[in-house]
């Protein structure tokens, strides 16, 4: 397996594909194989070559218990550091929900390593995360119950497996409050694609947060909560490669 070291923290990535660089970045919960679970690898890997990573506390990625190792800054040079060793000075960037955060953080503190932003079912505001991390029980059976109400029907047999593997304990420390990035909005130039499902709680403040960015575009998926937004990928992926395909014509021009 391959892995990049971030002082000392190794992030484990696999790269599928080639093309020009995107990154993707799964939520909590998840690890780099929902991406070809819920199709994005197939029809991305035709023109991109796919950088997917397992975040720190996830996956094969190594799992501190100690709060601070889950800061944002730390969370962005993760990023930064699977690039370092790749030698790829710049990538397009796609994060869902925990990885949409980290996109905004890219965007705070490492923005010339930005292509361009797609970011889905996250928002740049601060968000108390006490709700979720009561339910992320250190009894594996009962953590499981929770990841399937979750992940409902795609709870697959699969995705069980993979979520009885985790750190129970480096996943309720790395389910933090998270602080405003509101800041950064006004700053962001790199194009931007947005998305959420329209019953998703944190639609609101997604839609909100594009209105600040200058060149940004906002889907709204109807009849989409959270999980649904990434994983019905038939109704994602229309609108990640028309935005990608816009700006490769663009950079031809």
């Amino acid at each position: 397996m391959p892995y990049s070291n971030n002082h000392g923290v190794r992030i484990h990535y696999d790269v599928i594909g080639t093309g020009s660089p995107l990154v993707l970045h799964h939520g909590t919960l998840g690890s780099w194989e929902d991406w070809p679970d819920f199709g994005y690898v197939d029809v991305l890997q035709r023109d991109h070559q796919l950088i997917l990573l397992d975040a720190r506390g996830h996956g094969a990625s190594d799992k501190p218990h100690e709060p601070g190792a889950y800061d944002l800054r730390l969370r962005v040079a993760d990023v930064t550091s699977v690039l370092d060793e790749l030698q790829i000075p710049q990538a397009h960037y796609f994060g869902y929900s925990l990885g949409g955060w980290v996109g905004f953080g890219l965007a705070t503190y490492a923005p010339e390593r930005l292509t361009s932003l797609i970011l889905g079912g996250a928002h740049p505001y601060a968000e108390k995360m006490q709700a979720f991390r009561r339910f992320m029980s250190p009894i594996p059976l009962a953590f499981l119950a929770f990841a399937e109400s979750v992940f409902g029907h795609y709870a697959t047999p699969a995705r069980r497996k993979r979520l009885l593997a985790n750190d129970l304990k480096a996943l309720k420390v790395l389910t933090q409050d998270r602080t405003s990035l509101a800041d950064v909005l006004p700053t962001i130039h790199t194009p931007c694609l947005l998305f959420a499902g329209e019953d998703d709680p944190r639609f609101p403040l997604v839609r909100e947060g594009h209105k600040h960015i200058a060149n940004a575009t906002f889907v709204s998926l109807p009849g989409c909560d959270h999980i649904a937004a990434l994983a019905q990928s038939e109704l994602v992926l229309p609108h990640v490669v028309s935005f990608l395909n816009k700006l490769r014509e663009r950079s031809h021009s």
